[in-house]
């Protein structure tokens, strides 16, 4: 997640060719009739790419530090983290028919195998 995070920070474009056809619009028609929303959209892709970032970090963190003693609660907020970013946000481009929607659903499997992994090391 923090790689991704990264990716929204510095490489992502505001806008993804698969969302002017979600839209039904095009470059030109955006910049035509809305120029500034391509720099708006940018500076809200960092945000994301922020706070993508730091769930990641936090997620190693955890994993590092509070998986391997076993610490109570730690699965619980592991499990409603994922669900509340990496699994909404796969859901979301399933929604829009992303061309990233099979990248996501695999980060996704691969976080749920971990924690299925976890609950089965008791």
């Amino acid at each position: 997640m923090a790689v991704m995070g990264l990716y929204f920070i510095f490489l992502r474009p505001a806008l993804l060719p698969e969302d002017y056809r979600y839209m039904g619009t095009t470059y030109s028609a955006i910049r035509e009739n809305i120029p500034l929303l391509p720099t708006w959209l940018q500076k809200v892709f960092w945000v994301l790419g922020g706070y993508i970032f730091t769930s990641g970090v936090l997620t190693s963190f955890i994993a590092l530090t509070s998986f391997r003693t076993r610490t109570k609660g730690a699965f619980s907020v592991v499990l409603v983290s994922g669900i509340a970013s990496i699994g909404f946000m796969t859901t979301v481009n399933f929604i829009i028919r992303s061309d990233f929607k099979i990248t996501l659903l695999a980060f996704s499997l691969l976080w749920m195998i971990a924690l299925i992994g976890y609950q089965l090391r008791k």
